[in-house]
């Protein structure tokens, strides 16, 4: 399955009659669940209007190459770093020419000088200038230096004339654009992922707690973006920046987490247990800092909710997934917490070995069977695991 999920879009309209079909594609681009942002040149306004593109990206139109506005928030620089892929449609004889000579004396042809994305280019023209030996020489240089050329069809033309020139239809444009990211295994699907410690309050300065980095829950969730899934990562207090195209959820405590994780749950496809809760918190939380005493101090604990099993008790319910850190005993304990938390699958791996490092190695056990995933840095052990999460998928789909 092809996805644009999660892939930033930049959209390039230059001055062709075929900049009215723009506006469905960008459409059909957030439908797609991609993010769009949209240049244009002087002369594409002239066939659509920017506010037009505004309103159906949801974004600001850059038509300026020096625009004060524009560098205070997201400059032309930026712009092209911020790009996955540059789609320039419709792709006009002239503009075709000017970025195949290096020309940047507007903002979109600055971008394409300025940006490391792959470029697509959909050309629209009169049939007699596609033919043009200069046209074709021009694409045949732009092909070679690793420009995707998307059309054109054939077929009537606004003119009158018949023959190739047509831009490609927007829903073939999209088709033709999702085909370029081929790795997104887990497209379109939405994935939960709660990671992290909880800390349970003793009273407002102190608390119980536990040595997880949530490290491993974050090159989940990066790792998933990258394979195309929309990311819901809830998480308890880290020291880790945010994945990028990742909705992060902060919270504490494991009733914290439980709410923000049933908010979530709804129509995903996959729930993560990644997170280290605290299994216990304490009965009655002092409102005051409790003040050092010469005596011993007891604590009542009570248990905190086994979010995992309640995510597996829903119906219907997603795939459900957790991890078993554990000390001694690592396989059986693994198969028994498999088993008497109905999940499709779980990761069990040496606690001691686990917490502030940078590497992991898990066995994968299953209702049918158990797979090592030797020893790696995280976000590679991350990418093994999620494709044996899209196994899992399949299976059960």
């Amino acid at each position: 399955m092809l996805s644009l999920t999660n892939k930033r879009i930049l959209l390039g309209i230059t001055g062709g009659i075929a900049a009215y079909k723009c506006a469905e594609l960008t459409r059909l681009f957030s439908k797609a669940g991609a993010d769009v942002r949209i240049a244009m040149t002087r002369s594409a306004t002239e066939f659509i209007t920017p506010l037009t593109m505004q309103a159906l990206s949801g974004n600001r139109v850059h038509l300026e190459l020096l625009d004060t506005e524009a560098e205070a928030a997201m400059g032309h620089i930026e712009l092209a770093r911020w790009a996955d892929l540059v789609l320039i449609a419709p792709a006009t004889a002239d503009f075709i020419a000017r970025i195949v000579h290096g020309q940047a004396n507007d903002i979109l042809s600055t971008l394409v000088l300025a940006t490391s994305a792959p470029i697509a280019v959909a050309p629209a023209m009169n049939q007699a200038m596609w033919s043009d030996p200069g046209t074709q020489s021009n694409l045949q240089l732009l092909r070679d230096r690793s420009y995707h050329i998307f059309g054109p069809a054939e077929g009537e033309q606004a003119c009158g004339d018949v023959g190739l020139g047509r831009m490609l239809e927007p829903a073939e444009l999209i088709e033709e654009c999702a085909s370029l990211f081929k790795s997104d295994y887990l497209a379109g699907r939405k994935i939960v992922i709660t990671g992290g410690p909880t800390r349970e309050a003793l009273d407002p300065v102190r608390f119980i707690s536990n040595h997880s980095s949530g490290k491993m829950a974050y090159a989940l969730a990066a790792e998933a973006v990258f394979a195309g899934a929309k990311v819901i990562l809830i998480s308890g207090p880290v020291q880790l920046q945010t994945p990028d195209r990742v909705t992060r959820i902060d919270v504490e405590s494991a009733d914290q987490m439980l709410e923000a994780t049933l908010a979530q749950i709804e129509a995903a496809d996959v729930f993560i247990g990644v997170a280290a809760v605290a299994d216990y918190r304490p009965k009655n939380a002092a409102q005051e800092k409790i003040k050092k005493s010469t005596g011993e101090i007891q604590l009542t604990l009570v248990k905190n909710p086994d979010i995992i099993s309640e995510v597996a008790r829903l119906d219907p319910r997603p795939v459900v997934v957790g991890f078993a850190a554990e000390t001694n005993d690592i396989l059986e304990n693994g198969r028994k917490k498999l088993q008497k938390k109905n999940l499709d699958l779980l990761f069990a791996n040496n606690a001691t070995e686990t917490f502030n490092s940078e590497t992991i190695s898990v066995t994968a056990i299953s209702p049918t069977g158990e797979k090592e995933i030797p020893t790696a840095n995280k976000n590679v052990v991350a990418r093994n695991i999620l494709q044996l999460i899209a196994e899992t998928l399949t299976q059960k789909s």
